[in-house]
């Protein structure tokens, strides 16, 4: 009998490593890329009447300007709008095409403070740092694939054999999920019964938990009905808490659900099949 309040109280707080944290390799390739032109902005820096050193360093090379966005913790790829003095929205690059309108975006985002004050010395660094908070927004993917590490260490401690990322495509006898492409995390095939397993890790709440859940709510049907084949998900994290009513109706409508410690169930069930 399954027990979801068992389930509940079972779900792990965290499963970050430090490790984890920040991914230090991207961080400098971020900077790396861009360093000539931050180096060229150092220019700036100090200089009590910064408007006119702009114009100068805007006369040597306009192209310079083009980092100024990432000052303010906005990468260049990512066309983000703010509303101009129309309260229309226009795109953070198009600040940077002459200095009248660099100057209002130096002026009106706080930086002139940060190029006066000799407060930051090395534009390169201060980037850097800036780097290290966005690199924080990619935890949540970091965190879904230490989950799929974890999953993949129990199975390998088990000796269980597995594939892993396997396209749905694989198995063209599943006509029922159609034309959607699916990918699944891992496949465990036994003597009579192929798992197609999905693994996730949430840390907090969110929309995408719901979502999630009602996916797979309606994936697993899609898949038991086929008998040689079996629908698993394997998810963990306390930000289940937060949408535990749509948890608990998958809960019910998926045969095999698992987090990190009832894992040790399926794994048990695997090798009575092998």
């Amino acid at each position: 009998m399954k027990d979801f309040k068992l389930f509940i109280s079972q779900l792990s707080e965290t499963n970050a490593t430090l490790d984890s944290l920040t991914d230090f390799d991207k961080v400098h390739k971020n900077v790396s890329k861009i360093a000539i032109k931050l180096n060229q902005l150092n220019y700036l820096l100090g200089k009590t009447n910064w408007e006119q050193a702009v114009i100068e360093l805007f006369e040597e090379n306009p192209k310079t300007f083009d980092v100024l966005g990432i000052l303010v913790a906005v990468r260049k790829n990512d066309k983000k709008k703010v509303l101009n003095e129309e309260y229309e929205p226009v795109l953070i690059d198009s600040y940077f095409q002459d200095t009248d309108i660099i100057c209002k975006f130096i002026k009106d985002t706080g930086l002139c403070e940060v190029f006066t004050s000799k407060k930051v010395t090395n534009l390169v660094d201060y980037v850097f740092g800036i780097e290290v908070g966005l690199d924080t927004n990619a935890r949540k993917n970091r965190g879904g694939n230490t989950m799929a590490k974890a999953v993949a260490n129990s199975f390998k401690s088990a000796n269980i054999s597995f594939e892993a990322e396997v396209n749905s495509t694989t198995f063209p006898e599943i006509t029922a999920l159609g034309a959607d492409l699916k990918r699944f995390d891992f496949v465990i095939r036994t003597s009579n019964k192929t798992f197609l397993i999905e693994t996730n890790y949430y840390n907090s709440q969110g929309s995408k938990l719901n979502e999630t859940a009602r996916s797979y709510s309606e994936l697993a049907p899609k898949i038991n009905q086929y008998p040689q084949y079996e629908f698993v998900w394997i998810t963990d994290g306390q930000g289940w808490l937060s949408a535990k009513n749509k948890l608990e109706e998958a809960f019910h409508i998926i045969p095999k659900v698992y987090n990190l410690t009832s894992i040790a169930e399926f794994i048990d069930e695997i090798k009575q099949l092998k």
